[in-house]
């Protein structure tokens, strides 16, 4: 797992000091750790005077899987690129046998 964040740190202490468990608060903050998750975390907790643990949890599973399904995007339209540039310009050069 990549190294937290600056941000990914503020959003533990954050947590922290909303009297979330230690345990729950380094759980989160390892995986939500890119500043993009966890910038869409801290947006998410600054709307809410308390949520209960599952809220949160439930909250960092939605940010996940936006994460990833932004991923897998972003691979299909590589792939896309890739087989559109095949379309375009072959596999290679014909003369030389390719």
């Amino acid at each position: 797992m990549k190294p937290r964040t600056e941000l990914s740190m503020q959003l533990y202490h954050m947590l922290l000091e909303r009297g979330y468990q230690e345990e729950l608060c380094d759980v989160i903050t390892r995986n939500l750790n890119t500043d993009f998750t966890a910038a869409r975390m801290i947006g998410y907790l600054c709307q809410y005077s308390h949520l209960k643990e599952g809220e949160v949890v439930d909250e960092m599973l939605a940010i996940l899987s936006d994460r990833n399904e932004l991923i897998k995007k972003k691979e299909t339209e590589q792939a896309q690129a890739k087989i559109n540039e095949m379309y375009e310009y072959g596999l290679g050069d014909e003369e030389d046998g390719k």
